[in-house]
């Protein structure tokens, strides 16, 4: 008979952190949700026990990590959010959350990067021992919590760097997207759309996540994205055809149009930020080889996959909660210009 364990899961009420505390539970063992934010009740499951408390309650999260035999570090301030805070809570709170973990000897502590600690690199696939050069305050803050999961010496920590994920709960800057597909837009493409941009879907990250904490080598970094993907033309192209809105490919000069999106994002009147449009008309793919084959993960989905589900999720219960908004992953964003910009689309 397996022996339950027990876990933690920091932000999970936020939109991995659900989809990570279901998947513990899933595998028969219990979950204990640490999050400043409820978490959702019709996204509750029993063996989920929820602490609502702040990253930096240190009292609190010292009694939540008791009898924890494994730690998955999710909170993350998300990229539109004040950068001190980003700076913080992504980055220098891992240290307080490993002192704590240290003291109830925590077994594992597996840390949810970010492949933007990579930045824009000019060869790929991307490895793990690819040069590091962090990209904006989030990605600087990603990197600074590697840094220190990495030199402890008191707990054995494990790295994921994962792909841009979705799924069902997904909306933030996928929300713009799924909005403009829906109501039959053109869809921007940044240059001729040939470069390969790969993608993960959320269950899929937890599966990774999961497997890291029981088999991953401590000190260790592993990159997750999907095996299934291809180039943005093909791909969106598809997805496109899946929608059947009228929705199609514009084609549009990388460089004018980056231009006018920095200037947007410095006035404070898009949400679209600098690694999003610069990254768009480059190839964007990691190997997974190394986490499959230490780990003995394997994504179940494919770019094609995850981009339909979110999209089909998004077109029932997903405008529902657009319904808000905020700078996470669960709530709509505000459009800004973007808005007015559409209906020339």
């Amino acid at each position: 008979m397996k022996q339950q364990k027990r876990w933690l899961v920091t932000g999970g009420a936020g939109f991995f952190g659900i989809h990570m505390c279901q998947y513990i539970v899933n595998q028969g063992d219990e979950v204990v949700c640490y999050d400043r934010d409820p978490f959702p009740e019709n996204e509750w499951v029993p063996g989920i026990e929820k602490v609502q408390a702040d990253i930096h309650d240190h009292s609190t999260l010292k009694k939540a990590l008791q009898g924890v035999d494994y730690v998955i570090h999710a909170a993350a301030e998300l990229a539109l959010a004040d950068p001190e805070a980003i700076r913080k809570t992504n980055g220098e709170a891992a240290l307080d959350l490993l002192n704590l973990c240290k003291e109830q000897s925590v077994k594992k502590v597996v840390l949810t990067s970010s492949c933007a600690v990579y930045g824009t690199p000019d060869t790929h696939p991307i490895y793990e021992d690819s040069t590091i050069n962090p990209m904006g305050v989030y990605g600087k803050a990603k990197d600074i919590a590697e840094r220190i999961l990495l030199d402890y010496k008191d707990v054995e920590t494990v790295i994921i760097r994962p792909k841009s994920f979705i799924g069902r709960g997904r909306l933030g800057i996928f929300q713009l997207f799924f909005e403009w597909v829906e109501e039959g837009r053109k869809i921007p493409i940044f240059g001729n759309g040939e470069n390969r941009f790969q993608l993960l879907e959320v269950t899929d990250l937890a599966s990774a996540c999961y497997l890291a904490a029981l088999k991953g080598r401590d000190k260790q970094v592993y990159n997750i994205g999907t095996t299934e993907f291809g180039t943005v033309n093909s791909d969106v192209g598809a997805f496109l055809k899946h929608a059947n809105s009228g929705s199609r490919l514009l084609h549009i000069p990388a460089k004018p149009l980056k231009f006018i999106l920095s200037i947007l994002e410095s006035l404070k009147i898009s949400p679209i930020y600098k690694w999003v449009y610069d990254t768009a008309d480059k190839d964007s793919f990691v190997s997974s080889e190394k986490a499959m084959k230490e780990l003995g993960w394997k994504p179940v989905h494919s770019n094609f996959d995850a981009l339909t589900s979110t999209y089909d999720w998004y077109l029932g219960e997903g405008k529902i909660m657009a319904q808000q908004f905020g700078t996470g992953h669960r709530v709509a964003w505000k459009q800004g210009i973007l808005r007015v910009v559409k209906y020339f689309f």
